[in-house]
């Protein structure tokens, strides 16, 4: 979870008409993502890509080839007919009033079928679809692929797709995976299906190779033409956060592992710091924070002190004499009034820790800044 920010989300269906997202005019920093079926962005209004004003965006379907009416400030045009929205809206604080603030923005955010937006009639409804019965251990074998099959009915190919997914879909289509939602797995012969389940068996260890060698989102986020056909990385983006933003929106920087290669590191038996120089702190347009999570399953570290990440906004923090910043992550409270201030609570085992910087500097995108090491001490 993301701690510095608060969600809105939506799922649209885009089959009969396009839908019209609104937004107020804010000083909050706002990022609000529609993502198509793959998690892909299909485009992004927020404080970095649209401003801060308000407006009216448009979001159309692969299908839809109607007209733009007056006062529409942008048009997202979506590959998938089915898509997600998904709104992060900057927490200034975190007492009450804050929190209140920010809830009154968030319902300014609205959403409207285009007739309803423009005044017109209502198109006929597209068909209720017949929704598969999901199970929890389907992924797990060749009977993932009715899912996709009756996905990929929303998700028609066109020449705009990249070649590598183009290619993809015509190996799909040669086993029956073509978006009728028809494919049976029991009418593949036996020795198809078995070299099947040894391709998603050898694609999960490749994905758990890649996730666990990850050090940060740098190439990892971004649009179809950006990624279309590199599709280990868009497993990797999705296996870590089906919804994450482009990198030039923000970059994400993970300690898997302290500065003496302990992997993942661990807080019952050591303490732990980071220490940003003076003249290396991370180079963010907009905010940045550094959040603990507890291993496994990343969940927010409950603690005494009720923080659950910290930043460069973040109330109270002690400068280093030469006006560096170091934070403290640990169990226990730190017995030192000023590495108290700076204290981040670890949770009382393994952890991991995730650096976000919103509107990352060029010295960040082109890898002239790093982060830090995790120390132990």
């Amino acid at each position: 979870p993301d701690n510095d920010t608060l969600p809105s989300r939506a799922w649209l269906d885009l089959r009969a008409e396009p839908w019209v997202l609104s937004v107020p005019a804010t000083d909050d920093y706002r990022a609000l993502a529609v993502h198509e079926l793959d998690t892909l962005p299909a485009g992004l209004i927020g404080s970095r890509t649209t401003g801060q004003d308000a407006g009216d965006f448009l979001v159309a379907g692969p299908d839809w080839q109607g007209e733009v009416p007056p006062g529409v400030t942008g048009v997202i045009r979506a590959a998938t007919r089915l898509v997600g929205v998904v709104g992060r809206t900057r927490l200034p604080g975190d007492t009450p009033a804050d929190l209140t603030a920010l809830r009154a923005v968030q319902e300014q955010y609205r959403l409207r079928p285009l007739h309803a937006y423009a005044g017109t009639p209502a198109p006929a409804p597209a068909p209720e679809p017949v929704w598969p019965v999901w199970r929890d251990e389907v992924p797990e074998g060749v009977e993932f692929l009715t899912f996709l099959d009756f996905l990929l009915g929303f998700f028609p190919p066109t020449d705009a797709l990249p070649p590598a997914e183009t290619a993809l879909r015509g190996r799909l289509t040669d086993l029956g995976v073509d978006g009728r939602g028809e494919f049976e797995p029991a009418a593949l012969p036996l020795e198809v299906r078995a070299e099947l389940g040894r391709g998603i068996a050898d694609g999960r260890a490749r994905l758990t190779r890649a996730v666990a060698e990850l050090r940060d989102s740098a190439g990892l986020f971004g649009t179809r033409e950006e990624l279309g056909g590199d599709f280990l990385r868009l497993a990797v983006a999705a296996e870590l956060d089906p919804y994450g933003l482009p990198t030039e929106e923000v970059w994400y920087g993970r300690w898997a592992a302290d500065g003496e290669g302990r992997r993942p590191p661990n807080a019952a038996d050591r303490d732990h710091l980071i220490r940003f120089a003076p003249d290396a702190l991370p180079p963010a347009r907009f905010f940045w924070s550094v959040t603990v999570y507890a291993l496994p399953g990343h969940r927010l570290v409950d603690n005494t002190l009720d923080r659950y990440s910290v930043g460069g906004d973040t109330p109270g923090l002690v400068r280093d004499p030469d006006g560096g910043l170091t934070l403290y992550l640990q169990h226990k409270r730190p017995a030192n009034a000023d590495h108290s201030a700076n204290w981040l609570p670890a949770p009382d085992g393994p952890f991991a820790a995730v650096l976000r910087i919103h509107g990352p500097e060029a010295a960040v995108l082109d890898g002239r800044w790093q982060p830090p090491p995790l120390t132990p001490r």
